[in-house]
């Protein structure tokens, strides 16, 4: 089994940045791509980032693209998320994810879950 520990959250103010990190634990040999979602009160869980393990393939939400970098580290197993030109509409818990399908976006494609950390910005 695999388990996800995100880290990182704060509170930061409109403009700010914060770098969240998700380590990945167990047997991983089985995960293809791992990915960054959040959820917002009220709203239901949205897609924001992925990258593959191999290649370093990375693809982006378009509310976040041009503001947000995914990256991964395959020695420790680690994937980042530097969130830059921080808006009070990313305010979200987010969660980090790891699915063994290489073009998984959705939430149910993702088989293992980290417990989500929280990223609030105030405006």
């Amino acid at each position: 089994q695999v388990q996800l520990v995100e880290s990182g959250g704060g509170l930061v103010q409109a403009g700010g940045s914060l770098r969240l990190s998700c380590a990945a634990l167990g047997r991983t040999f089985s995960t293809t791509v791992m990915g960054w979602f959040r959820q917002a009160p009220g709203k239901e869980r949205e897609f924001v980032a992925r990258i593959t393990w191999s290649l370093g393939t990375t693809y982006y939400a378009d509310s976040v693209k041009g503001r947000f970098t995914i990256s991964r580290d395959n020695a420790k197993m680690t994937v980042y998320l530097q969130m830059n030109g921080l808006k009070p509409e990313d305010t979200a818990v987010y969660y980090c994810a790891a699915s063994n399908t290489y073009n998984a976006v959705n939430p149910g494609s993702y088989n293992y879950w980290g417990q989500g950390t929280q990223v609030t910005v105030s405006s």
